[in-house]
């Protein structure tokens, strides 16, 4: 049975940040990013374990999957995966920390 995957508000805001920025350039590369970080999340019901831990956070429930360059950080808990963000991979944690508390 597949563990439940959601979203949290201010993950899917930055999934649609993401797109709107590539879609400046590319709208067709903006839609194959989005897709594969959709996907990737999908996945997650499946394999919940399978990110390593966010070295920032050190927690085991706090997890991340490299979709292209950015970061998808999710937590695990309560036969739950939540995606608590999606940022550059280059961008501090440090700005969204309070939303893994």
């Amino acid at each position: 049975m597949d563990t439940r995957v959601s979203w949290s508000p201010e993950a899917l805001d930055d999934v649609d940040s993401i797109a709107a920025y590539i879609a400046k350039d590319s709208p067709f590369y903006a839609s194959a990013v989005v897709k594969k970080i959709l996907d990737t999340a999908e996945s997650l019901g499946k394999f919940p374990y399978i990110g390593p831990i966010v070295p920032e956070v050190g927690e085991q429930e706090f997890r991340e999957r490299f979709v292209y360059s950015y970061r998808l950080i999710y937590r695990v808990a309560n036969e739950e995966v939540m995606v608590v963000a999606v940022i550059h991979g280059r961008r501090l944690l440090d700005p969204i920390l309070d939303r893994l508390e």
